[in-house]
């Protein structure tokens, strides 16, 4: 039974990861730090099972982490911790350099030491897998895709602090020999998505009956990333990716955001009709965009399609129909969160 050290395993990702991986025979020490956007609920169905660790923690304590590595021999780290909203690291980026940089330097060290200790069957086949984002690449014209070798250009504090973790898993790379793994993914979606992202956000303003906002123009365009499809992804690159190697994760589901609204609203109309019989698109509004909002970002996957044999299962259709209905039949997950401090506003506006 191999073991995985999966560090952000109660976030969103993280989580459906998590998930699928203990039902796989994973064993698998879940490292989370728990801040507004980890949530143990999403891994309520497997904590009694004995494949799963849970350790309430940070990423850049080196003590715990060492403990951690020392105490469980994993086969692999999966680095998932992050920062990972760009409205919130435009209100206060700092958080997202100490978690994104700073704490993935210190996880670096960890690793590094506890892999350098191995003995040389187990070195060999040590990886540490760091999952990253689309948005370091920043942003496209009407054309074109972003592949491994497009040059960084991140326009946002977030996208600006992933794309210095990315260069640090590099560097420990050809600096130490550490047998690194880069996954750069598009936008996911699906369960238990924190409710201040875009899709689940919308589905819960609309079932409130409130205004649905939409930045600027709406024509802000994203490759939709179902989250079990991006899960399926990082467990082949695992499994087969060769050490060094970046992997792009998308879906190939380019969508315009006001496209993806007006798709959730017409699927409530068909579940969850308004009383009065109007139309849920009668709640969209648009407000002022966000400081520096990137305008397009396609992903080319070619590379993990043609290399390692990864392509999604999930259409854009099947994939928000599939996430409306969970967040439908879940309601009392959504609510347990929008009853701690999360109040489904918008942040981000004001620069």
């Amino acid at each position: 039974m191999p073991t995985w050290l999966v560090t952000g395993g109660a976030g969103f990702i993280g989580g459906n990861f998590v998930l699928e991986a203990v039902r796989r025979g994973v064993r698998v020490i879940n490292l989370d730090a728990l801040t507004y956007a980890g949530n143990l609920q999403t891994l309520t169905s497997i904590e009694s099972d004995p494949n799963h660790v849970f350790v309430h923690g940070d990423i850049g304590d080196r003590a715990l982490v060492a403990g951690l590595l020392a105490e469980h021999q994993p086969d692999a780290v999966l680095n998932f911790a992050a920062e990972s909203h760009v409205d919130r690291s435009i209100d206060g980026p700092a958080a997202f350099i100490e978690t994104n940089v700073v704490g993935t330097l210190g996880l670096l060290e960890s690793v590094r030491d506890y892999w350098k200790a191995l003995p040389d069957g187990r070195r060999e086949a040590f990886r540490f897998l760091h999952v990253s984002t689309d948005e370091v690449y920043g942003t496209l014209g009407e054309t074109g895709k972003f592949s491994e070798t497009t040059p960084y250009a991140p326009n946002s504090p977030y996208s600006a602090s992933k794309a210095a973790s990315d260069h640090l898993v590099r560097a420990f790379h050809h600096t130490y020999g550490l047998p690194v793994l880069t996954t750069n993914c598009s936008n996911n979606y699906g369960p238990y998505h924190f409710p201040e992202k875009l899709i689940p956000l919308v589905i819960a303003k609309a079932l409130a009956g409130e205004p649905l906002p939409v930045y600027g123009d709406g024509k802000q365009v994203r490759d939709w990333l179902f989250v079990t499809d991006h899960c399926a992804a990082i467990r082949t690159v695992l499994e087969k990716g060769r050490v060094g190697e970046t992997y792009n994760v998308g879906g190939d589901s380019e969508r315009q955001n006001i496209e993806v609204v007006e798709a959730i609203c017409r699927l409530l109309d068909v579940r969850r009709p308004r009383e009065d019989g109007r139309p849920r698109s009668s709640q969209i509004t648009y407000v002022k965009d966000r400081p520096g909002h990137d305008r397009r970002y396609a992903i080319d996957a070619s590379k993990l399609q043609s290399e390692l044999g990864w392509k999604p299962e999930h259409t854009f259709e099947s994939g928000i129909e599939f996430t409306v209905d969970w967040y439908l039949a879940n309601q009392d997950w959504v609510q347990r969160i929008l009853d701690g401090s999360y109040r489904l506003e918008r942040m981000g506006a004001e620069a």
